[in-house]
């Protein structure tokens, strides 16, 4: 969808990003402030690049997700995928999956209702663009190497979400019930872009200690 858009417009836009410090992970404090999840992925490393597939610019489905460390007491387990560097004032939320079983686990590739699959039928919340499902990368052509937030939540009461929870309600529940996270950040420069990534890219963050 944002591939038509301009690079002039997105050059004007480069310096306009939510920000690191405004997702789930750095906004809200659990588990003592630590990383105690580890979240990877078996398709990108740690602030790598995530491969076209996963993205607009390819079949758009989900990457696969794994993480560990899970602690004991944990209720229920949630992920939330954001944007970290999306031209609008929170970043934009690339997908919400609650009620995922309460230790160690795993989604597989395409687990996630797309433009292009029916998923495997979790419980997913609204994305920026308040569908149940995955948005794939999709940054501003010319706006420069985004960062995407795979953040992973332990909590321990399962809230009742019902329908589709969006953002606010996910971090109404992490302030009231969260007790561990872990971050995973993945990459991606639309490849039509023309600023070098060395400029481009912001600074590098470390994401094991909340923002203050």
């Amino acid at each position: 969808m944002l591939e038509k858009l301009p690079q002039a417009l997105g050059h004007a836009l480069r310096n306009q990003r939510a920000g690191l410090d405004q997702i789930a992970f750095n906004l809200v404090s659990v588990g003592g402030g630590t990383a105690a999840i580890q979240v990877r992925s078996l398709a990108f490393a740690d602030h790598a690049p995530i491969p076209a597939l996963y993205t607009a610019d390819g079949a758009g489905i989900s990457p696969p997700v794994e993480w560990t460390g899970v602690p004991p007491g944990t209720a229920s387990v949630l992920l939330i995928v954001e944007d970290a560097d999306a031209p609008t004032p929170h970043p934009l939320v690339h997908a919400i999956v609650v009620d995922l079983p309460p230790q160690d686990g795993a989604l597989p590739e395409d687990a996630l209702k797309s433009s292009h699959s029916e998923g495997l039928g979790y419980h997913t919340g609204r994305n920026s663009y308040l569908q149940a499902s995955w948005l794939p990368p999709d940054p501003p052509p010319g706006h420069g190497v985004h960062r995407y937030a795979f953040q992973v939540f332990a909590l321990e009461q399962a809230p009742d979400f019902g329908g589709t929870p969006g953002r606010e309600a996910v971090l109404e529940a992490l302030r009231s019930h969260g007790i561990a996270s872990g971050c995973l950040i993945g990459t991606y420069l639309r490849p039509d872009g023309t600023i070098p990534v060395e400029e481009a890219a912001p600074a590098a963050v470390n994401i094991d200690q909340p923002l203050a």
